[in-house]
C-alpha cells in the first residue's frame, strides 16, 4: 500500500499532480538513459564555451546534439519558451536566454539543459569559465557544487526533504553566501515538473519524507552577495538584486533503498566545478 500524499508512478496520470510519484526499476533506466544523454550535451559543449562565442550558437549546438541522438530538447516551446538551453551569465540567477550576447574572458555562466529521450526527462546543469576568471567566482563555483553535493548525500530512505535543503543552506552560509529561496528543484520523470518541491534551504527533520522511488532535481542557485533576486521584463531572466555573482549546479537523482542515485553524472567525468574551454579543473 503506497503511503499517503504519494503514488506509483505506473497507476498514476501523465502530468504534474499533488501527489509524488514513485518509480521502479523501469523508470530508473529511462532516467540513466535520459539523464547521460543530458550529460553528454553539457560535456560537448566545453570546448565551445570560449571567449567570442554567442549565447545564441551555444543554443544551436545544443539542440543539434539532442536531436541528432533522437531525443526531444525539454524546453523548446516549453510555457512559450524559444531556446534548447538556458544561458545564465555573471550575475543572472538562472532562465537566461540565449542570444546575440558574446561571452567574455573571465565571464561564469550556467547552461542549464533537459532532454526527452523515450519519454523521459534528463534534466542538469554546470557552470562553465572563461579564461581565466577572479578568485572570488571561481570559489563561489566550487561552494556551489559543494552546496549540491551535500545536499544529494544527504539522500536516504528515512530522511525528509528539510535534511536535504538544511545541508545546502548551512554549507552555503558557513561561506557567507546565500541561498536563492525563489527558486527550487522539482519531481521529475516522465512529466517535467513535477512533485515534490526541493527547497535548497530547511531545518532538518522537517518536510516529507525520502521513499525509495523517488526522483528529483536538486539545483541549488548560490549568490556572492544577498539572496533577492528579480525578473526582469522578458519574463523569464532572473538576476541578483544587487548584482552580485551567482551560481548553479543541477543533477537529477533517484531515492535507492540505501541512499541515491545521481543520473546525469558525466560519461567522461567533466561534472565537476567550472569547466571551462581547456577541460575539466
Amino acid at each position: 500500500m503506497t503511503q499517503a500524499g504519494f503514488i506509483d508512478a505506473a497507476e498514476a496520470p501523465p502530468r504534474a499532480t499533488n501527489e509524488i510519484k514513485l518509480y521502479g526499476p523501469e523508470g530508473f533506466a529511462g532516467m540513466r538513459k535520459a539523464g547521460r544523454l543530458a550529460a553528454e550535451c553539457l560535456d560537448m559543449l566545453i570546448p565551445h564555451v570560449v571567449p567570442g562565442v554567442t549565447t545564441q550558437k551555444i543554443d544551436d549546438m545544443a539542440r543539434e546534439f539532442v536531436l541528432s541522438n533522437g531525443a526531444l530538447p525539454a524546453c523548446l516551446f516549453y510555457k512559450g519558451y524559444r531556446h534548447t538551453v538556458c544561458t545564465s551569465v555573471n550575475h543572472v540567477v538562472c532562465h537566461g536566454i540565449p542570444g546575440p550576447k558574446t561571452l567574455k574572458e573571465g565571464d561564469i555562466v550556467n547552461i542549464d539543459v533537459t532532454v526527452i529521450a523515450d519519454g523521459w526527462h534528463g534534466d542538469t546543469s554546470r557552470m562553465y569559465s572563461l579564461g581565466e576568471v577572479k578568485r572570488k567566482a571561481s570559489r563561489l563555483m566550487d561552494v556551489t557544487y559543494e552546496c549540491m553535493m551535500k545536499g544529494i548525500e544527504a539522500i536516504k530512505p528515512g530522511a525528509r526533504l528539510g535534511d536535504l535543503g538544511a545541508a545546502i543552506q548551512e554549507h552555503a552560509e558557513r561561506q557567507r553566501y546565500s541561498v536563492v529561496e525563489a527558486f527550487c528543484g522539482h519531481g521529475l520523470g516522465r512529466v517535467f515538473h513535477d512533485s515534490p518541491n526541493i527547497l535548497h534551504f530547511g531545518k532538518r527533520g522537517q518536510g516529507q519524507p525520502l521513499l525509495p522511488g523517488m526522483i528529483f532535481t536538486v539545483e541549488p542557485m548560490i549568490n556572492l552577495g544577498r539572496s533577492d533576486v528579480a525578473l526582469l521584463s522578458d519574463g523569464w531572466t532572473a538576476v541578483t538584486r544587487d548584482r552580485s555573482l551567482s551560481a548553479q549546479y543541477e543533477h537529477a537523482v533517484g531515492v535507492t533503498e540505501t541512499g541515491f542515485e545521481i543520473f546525469t553524472q558525466s560519461p567522461t567525468g567533466q561534472h565537476t566545478p567550472h569547466t571551462s574551454g581547456a577541460g575539466a579543473s
